[in-house]
């Protein structure tokens, strides 16, 4: 065989260069290397037979956990232990790597990818989990932006399902007020999240919603306020989060004429103490000033401050509620009812944000507002009032509700690029 020996083949005119005829075999020898530079272009006009984007290893891997290199493939064996494949931590586009189920027993041991920085399917949490027997899983390295991306796999959901953040107001059931020289009702506990950490909601988990009722008020003979119901939004990845229905107004002949403990503490009567609120959720009912039965009862505690004590000169007045804008604006919830007085003297007012006034021998006390939480107003011999149901309000971004609801909340979209969920009775909302 001949042999040409030259440092350059250049063309003898124009930019074409032929190698070879029809036919012929151009052999690179084993151990040569056939360097294209940077800019050139190798263009594929025929057939290729022999080259192979993907090295498959003949290696099983058994190990817990082992890190992948671009341009290989893998065949997984779980039969013993879960495995959790490292991908680099750098990638070029069009970087490959594959991953087999040998064994088809990903069902029962996953392997688990660590992103190792980079970004799967635009993320970079969760790492993605595979856990269907006989999957192939083919990803292919896309650039920053979207990162690793299944070219092929045997999943058919979002293997990265992202959580999303969502603010929370829920409020109980507010209290009735007492009858019979009693106290305000308090008001249900107050909870939110607004202005500090969110809670990341799951798509496709349903989140639970409960909306406590208001207590009841009285009639026809003394007998201590009714107590507000809970309020609940609870479900799979969050911390239950449970309001306190408020404590029912003090009165004559009932525990001594002592305010009920609750969310917010009851009003007591004219010659008993409030009962007691509960941290964070809201405040002590007042007391009544123990100077006879003419005096006022104590108001009912609120989310923002105490009930005031019942006086000579009238009832006290029911705790304010708190102020909220979850809704895009400020609204007070969970506010105290008033306390009562005899026939003379100044009625008790309830809070602000929906407390109900307090009445006396012949005035009625009024509720508590609905879908505040507030307490109802106590009263002396007249009817009290009864204490304001509870609410429960979530809000997220208007791209991430999903619009699946139950129980009819009232949904308003575009406040500030948030989603406002409104429910005033019990339902859901599946993220």
């Amino acid at each position: 065989m001949s042999e040409v020996k030259v440092n350059k083949v250049s063309p003898r005119s124009g930019t074409g260069l032929q190698l070879g005829d029809s036919g012929d075999t151009l052999t690179i020898p084993s151990g040569a290397t056939l360097d294209i530079a940077s800019g050139a272009t190798l263009t594929n006009n025929g057939t290729t037979t022999g080259f192979a984007s993907i090295a498959w290893q003949s290696s099983i891997v058994t190990a817990a956990t082992f890190t992948a290199v671009a341009g290989r493939g893998y065949w997984i064996d779980t039969s013993s232990n879960a495995c959790t494949v490292t991908f680099p931590a750098s990638a070029s586009v069009g970087d490959q790597i594959i991953l087999t189920d040998y064994a088809r027993n990903w069902g029962t041991n996953a392997v688990t990818i660590n992103q190792n920085g980079l970004n799967f399917q635009g993320h970079t949490s969760p790492n993605p989990v595979y856990d269907t027997d006989g999957e192939s899983v083919d990803m292919v390295f896309s650039g920053a932006t979207k990162g690793w991306i299944p070219n092929s796999d045997g999943a058919v959901v979002f293997e990265t399902v992202q959580s999303y953040s969502a603010n929370y107001l829920v409020v109980a059931g507010g209290a009735g007020g007492g009858r019979g020289n009693a106290g305000g009702g308090g008001a249900g506990g107050y909870l939110t999240n607004v202005g500090g950490a969110s809670i990341a909601l799951t798509p496709g988990v349903v989140y639970t919603v409960t909306v406590g009722n208001g207590g009841t008020g009285r009639s026809g003979s003394d007998n201590q306020g009714g107590a507000g119901q809970n309020s609940v939004l609870s479900g799979t990845g969050i911390t239950t989060v449970t309001a306190i229905g408020g404590g029912g107004g003090g009165a004559n002949g009932t525990s001594s004429g002592a305010g009920a403990d609750g969310g917010s503490g009851g009003g007591a009567n004219y010659n008993a103490n409030g009962g007691s609120g509960t941290a964070p959720q809201g405040n002590d009912g007042g007391d009544g000033p123990g100077n006879g039965p003419a005096y006022g009862g104590g108001g009912g505690g609120g989310a923002a401050a105490t009930g005031a004590n019942g006086s000579g000169s009238g009832g006290g007045a029911g705790g304010d509620g708190n102020a909220n804008t979850i809704t895009g604006s400020s609204v007070s919830y969970a506010a105290g009812g008033g306390g009562s007085v005899d026939s003379s003297g100044t009625l008790g007012p309830g809070g602000t944000g929906g407390g109900g006034t307090g009445g006396n021998n012949s005035t009625n006390a009024t509720a508590g507002t609905v879908n505040t939480g507030s307490g109802g107003g106590g009263s002396h011999q007249a009817n009290s009032g009864a204490g304001g149901s509870g609410i429960v309000i979530l809000s997220v971004a208007d791209a991430d509700y999903s619009g699946t609801t139950t129980g009819s909340p009232t949904v308003t979209t575009g406040v500030s690029g948030q989603t406002v969920i409104k429910f005033t009775g019990s339902g859901s909302y599946t993220a």
